[in-house]
Parts: structure tokens; C-alpha cells; sequence
């Protein structure tokens, strides 16, 4: 690895270059010696965590390999490794700019010749970062799929030697997963052109068909397999019904003033209306979607990297490659389409380790609207069956009364042989209670009205309220009117829920969700089952201890200043303040308080380029504060 170039910066016309093909140099285990070295004088670490060393000494040998770790456990690393290791140029293969652009500014900030081409270079900048290839100034670039199979670009990449081929967010190449992306279904085609060079899959949410496609569409050669743990220890998951949404979120974000998160929502419109009452309610809170322009998506989202306690209000168009470390905490207003596409979102949180919550409301409207979506989708049948069975899986996820942190693993083939003790339902078991004849009535008087109306006017008969729609259809006079006066509206309404994700009944999209029976429901009409339910708690108040790396540090003085000098050389660099140190950094120096750069290098996150350029700064602050 050279030191850094700046030939980056800006850069002259390049022709296509000629001459002969590079044959592939041969490598040998012993060459991973250097990997420590490079991972604390580099990286700032001082061990490899988990399958790291293992993935690393299988790419320097040539092979390749499918890497499945989740967020935050270190995937990054065991591709920029090895890239420094062998020669040539490791090429990363994303379909996430923000994530490159982060990956990009923090690898120069740590001496790594690192760049990136996508649609938002200019020409004078796509031109700098072809000069720096040619002329052997760089260790890694990123590349969007598209733009690595244009031809112009592969004949560049052909005159250069490839160290590696890393494909990120590696499930976006099977069809039957959650984020499929067309333009890599041609990334087979690098075989071709680089033969001899090791690939590396990597993806944090895959279950087992999904990798058994990765490994099947990018050809990989016998590759070796490295499936890390999906568990994420430090996130507590709570689920809760929906009844009054800005109460519910007001009352959770009020153990979070202060700190960064993501919430979700379905709709763009109520992205927008709800950052606006979040900004009426005392929050630094913006709006992310994308029918906002390119330009004010940038300005949040370089708001969200670089402030602190910041609240994203988004649709699922924002945080795939966001690299922030201390988001505290990712809610969900609505309900996502599959348990893939919760645990992805849900792993913005709590990625420096340190404690964080994932949180979610969902009731009945959101069963049906997402079944709707799957419905009236241009799929074909195969796929929205498979969409049908994801939504389902994610469905009973919520109704489930055991560990979720269990279930959650079980879906991904990870198995915890105790409950977490770190979910709603393992820190406030969830009643059950046996509703089969509640659910017989509700089933009977579905039935008796015809399988025409919604859950309100089934609700309605059961109550013995003779509403005027009541009345019309003359449902006053059917036996189940009254039949369940001695339940609530919200009892009714739970048991409706429930009974539409059990199968029991069927909420008709096309009839403005009429409730309909189902073959499953029979068994229970004749008397031949039995129906448990889990009882929804009467809006109970669950607040969640967390700890900040503010309570953590030995002086919450120190602490401060030490924040401040992290932002001020930030700003200076023009890089979001993790990009200098992480939090778990600046706890460390002050507890630590080292008094010299020997001391400073022993801390976790500081190598040797952070080091000669920060260095003196935090020192300064230390040694201020006595």
C-alpha cells in the first residue's frame, strides 16, 4: 500500500489503454502473516473478530468464498484486507452510492487509496479515477453493477491486475430475495474477463434458498462458506399493536431526546407528516423518500451522518449503506413486507455494539394493504405466492408469544439455545387466553352477513349497535347481533387481527377488505379445534434502560470536549464525525486518558494515519482537561 495520491482530486483524459493480459500471480497462506499488521496499523484493531482471519486467509489464497455476517459484525473488512494484501486492485461491486461514498472518504481518512465510479462523478472525476488505475494509485474501488459491465469499463479494469472481486449486498442477485436488482444478474460475466481472481459474496439477510442462488448465478468456483451468527445481542425487539400511532411513538422516543434513529413508514405522505409533528414535538426530525429531489435527499441524509440526534422519518428509500455507528434506535410505523426486509432495517441500529431498540406498531390495515400490494403487483403468480409466504412468516413473527430474538434466528437457520431475554416477550410474557368461541361467533357472524363488509361493521353486530348501515341490511335481526356485547371494540378487533393472520379469515382487497371465510376456518366452526390467542396488553408503558456513551465516559466534561474536537476536525475534513472516531474511541481515551501518541495507538480505532493526523488534537484536549 503506497501513500495516498492525489490524483483523485482531479485528473487529465485517458485512452483506452493496450497490452498484453496480466497473468494472475500465485499466493500462498503465508502471506496473511501481514493481516495483523495491517489491521492495527491500518485499521486501528487490534484482533480480528469471528470468521474474519478464516475469510481473509481463504481470498489471499485464491479461493473463492460467501461471506453471510449481520450489520456491524465486520464484512467490510474482510474484503479491504485482503485487497491490501494481494496485488492488484480489489474491486467492489455495490448498489448503494451513499454506502460507497462513506467507504470511500473513511478508507483515505485511514491511508487507503480508495474511489469509486458512479452516476454521480463528473466526467473531469471519472477521468481522475481511470489516470489513478492506470497508473497503479489505487487499492480498492468501488463500482455501482451497472456501470462495471459497460463495456468501456471492463476494458479499462482488463488492462490493470485485480487483486480480489468482493459483490456486496450479495442477495440482490437472487430473484426469490427480498431486494432483487436486475443489474446483477449479469455479473457472471466478470468470470471472463478476470479469470484466476478470487470472489467474495457478502450479505447480512439471506436464508438458505437465497444462498444456494447467490452462489448458483455469480458461478462462483466451489466457493467456501462462512456463516457468522445473525444475532444481534445489543438490539431489543418490541412489537406492539397499533392504536394510537403519534401517542405510541411519543411515548417510546421519549427515552430517546438527543439521539439518532430511523423511523419507517409506508407512505410518502406520511413521511412527510409525520417529521413535520416530530418537529413540532422537539425533534431535529427530517423527511427521506423518494419523490424528494436528489439534491434535498443528499442534504438530509449528510444532516443525518453528520449531526447528532437526528431522526430520519423514511420510507424504505433510505438506509441501505448508511455506515452511522450510534443510530440508538429504528421504529416502525407500518408494517415492512418480510421478516428480510426487518432484520436489514432494523440493523441500522446499535452498530458500534453499544445498546439499541427496534421497534414496531402494526394492526389490522396493515395485514390487508400489504396483502393488497402483493395482490395488484405485475408479478407473476410464482412470485407473489413467495411474496404471500414472506409476508405470512413476518405476520405470525409479531402474534408469536415466545422469544422473538429465538424466531428471528430460526427464520435465517440460526439456532439460540435459550430465550434472549432481551425481547418484549421475554420481559413481559404475553397472556394467552382460549378464544375458540369468540372466535366461532366472530367466524358465524362473518358468515351471517354475507362476507361483504370490513372488520368495523362485523364489529359493530357483535356489539349490538345498531348503527344505521346496521339497520339497512336488516343485520339487527340476525343471532349474532349482540352475540359478543360483553367484549371491546379493541378486543373485537384483536381477535379479528389475529384470526386474518392465523388463515382463519380473509380480508378481500378488492371488496374495500371484506372479511371472508377460509377452508382453515371449518375445523374450528364444527367444533373440531380449539383457538388460543395472545391477549393484547391494555397499552402498558415498556421503557427500555439503554446506556449512552455519555453516561458511560468517567467526565461528562471530558467527554464533551472531546466530542467537540471530533467535530470540529469533521467539519475541517468535510467527513461525518465517525469517520474521525467512533464513540467507543472517545469513551475509551476518557476512561484511558492517554498522555502520548504510544498510549493513543493502543486504543481501539486509532492506527497509525488517524494517529499522525489526529493525534495531536485529542492529546491537546487530554491534556487540558487535567
Amino acid at each position: 500500500m503506497q501513500s495516498e495520491d492525489p490524483i483523485l482530486i482531479c485528473g487529465f483524459a485517458l485512452g483506452v489503454l493496450e497490452g498484453p493480459s496480466i497473468p494472475a500471480p500465485r499466493y500462498t497462506a503465508r502471506m496473511t502473516d501481514r493481516a495483523l499488521t495491517i489491521l492495527k496499523e491500518t485499521f486501528g484493531h487490534g484482533a480480528f473478530r469471528g470468521a474474519q482471519r478464516a475469510i481473509i486467509d481463504t481470498l489471499v489464497a485464491g479461493r473463492d468464498c460467501i461471506v453471510l455476517m449481520p450489520t456491524g459484525g465486520g464484512k467490510s473488512l474482510c474484503y479491504q484486507v485482503p485487497s491490501l494484501l494481494r496485488e492488484g486492485v480489489g474491486i467492489v461491486v455495490s448498489p448503494l452510492i451513499a454506502l460507497m461514498q462513506d467507504q470511500v472518504v473513511a478508507l483515505r481518512e485511514l491511508g487507503v487509496r480508495a474511489a469509486c465510479l458512479n452516476s454521480t462523478l463528473s466526467p473531469a472525476e471519472q477521468r481522475a479515477v481511470y489516470t489513478a488505475l492506470a497508473n497503479g494509485a489505487l487499492d480498492l474501488l468501488y463500482v455501482a453493477p451497472e456501470r462495471i459491465l459497460q463495456d468501456d469499463t471492463l476494458e479499462r479494469l482488463t488492462q490493470i491486475r485485480v487483486a480480489l472481486i468482493a459483490i456486496d449486498e450479495a442477495h440482490c442477485v437472487s430473484q426469490w430475495g427480498h431486494d432483487f436488482r436486475a443489474d446483477y444478474l449479469g455479473l457472471h460475466r466478470l468470470r471472463e474477463r478476470f479469470p484466476g481472481v478470487p470472489w467474495i459474496a457478502l450479505t447480512a439477510t439471506a436464508d438458505a434458498r437465497t444462498r444456494e442462488e447467490i452462489a448458483a448465478r455469480l458461478e462462483l468456483d466451489a466457493p467456501q462458506w462462512f456463516i457468522s451468527s445473525f444475532d444481534r445481542p445489543n438490539i431489543r425487539y418490541t412489537v406492539e399493536v397499533k392504536s394510537d400511532p403519534r401517542r405510541q411513538l411519543r411515548r417510546f422516543l421519549d427515552d430517546f431526546r438527543g439521539q439518532a434513529g430511523i423511523v419507517y413508514c409506508m407512505s410518502r405522505a406520511k413521511v412527510e407528516e409525520t417529521a413535520a409533528w416530530l418537529v413540532d414535538e422537539g425533534y431535529t426530525a427530517l423527511p427521506y423518500h423518494a419523490g424528494l429531489t436528489a439534491e434535498l435527499r443528499e442534504a438530509h441524509q449528510s444532516r443525518f451522518q453528520r449531526e447528532d440526534g437526528v431522526i430520519v422519518v423514511a420510507t424504505i428509500a433510505f438506509g441501505m449503506g448508511i455506515d452511522k455507528p450510534d443510530v440508538r434506535f429504528v421504529a416502525h410505523l407500518d408494517l415492512p413486507k418480510s421478516i428480510e426486509a426487518y432484520y436489514q432495517e432494523t440493523g441500522r441500529a446499535g452498530r458500534d455494539g453499544e445498546p439499541a431498540q427496534a421497534w414496531m406498531i402494526y394492526g389490522l390495515q396493515d395485514v390487508v394493504r400489504l396483502r393488497q400490494m402483493v395482490d395488484e403487483s405485475p408479478a407473476d403468480e410464482q412470485r407473489k405466492r413467495l411474496e404471500r409466504h414472506k409476508l405470512d412468516a413476518l405476520l405470525g413473527w409479531c402474534e408469536m408469544t415466545e422469544c422473538r430474538r429465538r424466531a428471528l434466528l430460526a427464520y435465517f437457520g440460526d439456532a439460540l439455545e435459550a430465550p434472549c431475554g432481551n425481547c418484549d416477550n421475554c420481559l413481559h410474557p404475553p397472556l394467552t387466553w382460549d378464544a375458540t368461541e369468540a372466535a366461532r361467533q366472530l367466524l358465524s357472524c362473518v358468515y351471517r352477513t354475507g362476507q361483504r363488509f370490513g372488520a368495523a361493521h362485523v364489529v359493530d353486530v357483535l356489539l349490538g349497535k345498531a348503527t344505521e348501515k346496521v339497520r339497512q341490511y336488516r343485520h339487527d335481526t340476525l343471532s349474532t347481533f349482540g352475540l359478543g356485547a360483553e367484549r371491546s371494540v379493541e378486543q373485537w378487533r384483536s381477535v379479528i387481527r389475529q384470526c386474518v393472520v392465523r388463515g382463519l379469515l380473509r380480508a378481500d382487497v378488492e371488496r374495500y377488505g371484506a372479511l371472508t371465510l377460509t377452508e382453515a376456518s371449518r375445523p374450528l366452526l364444527r367444533g373440531e379445534t380449539t383457538l388460543w390467542l395472545r391477549e393484547d396488553p391494555a397499552a402498558a408503558v415498556r421503557r427500555a434502560k439503554r446506556a449512552t456513551p455519555a453516561a458511560s465516559a468517567p467526565s461528562s466534561l471530558l467527554w464533551e470536549a472531546l466530542r467537540a474536537c471530533r467535530k470540529r476536525l469533521a467539519d475541517e475534513h468535510g467527513v461525518p464525525p465517525y469517520v474521525i472516531f467512533h464513540d467507543a474511541t472517545l469513551v475509551a481515551m476518557a476512561a484511558a486518558r492517554p498522555s502520548s501518541a504510544d498510549d493513543l495507538l493502543s486504543l481501539p480505532g486509532v492506527g497509525q494515519a488517524k494517529l499522525a493526523r489526529y493525534g495531536d488534537a485529542f492529546l491537546q484536549v487530554l491534556r487540558e482537561a487535567g
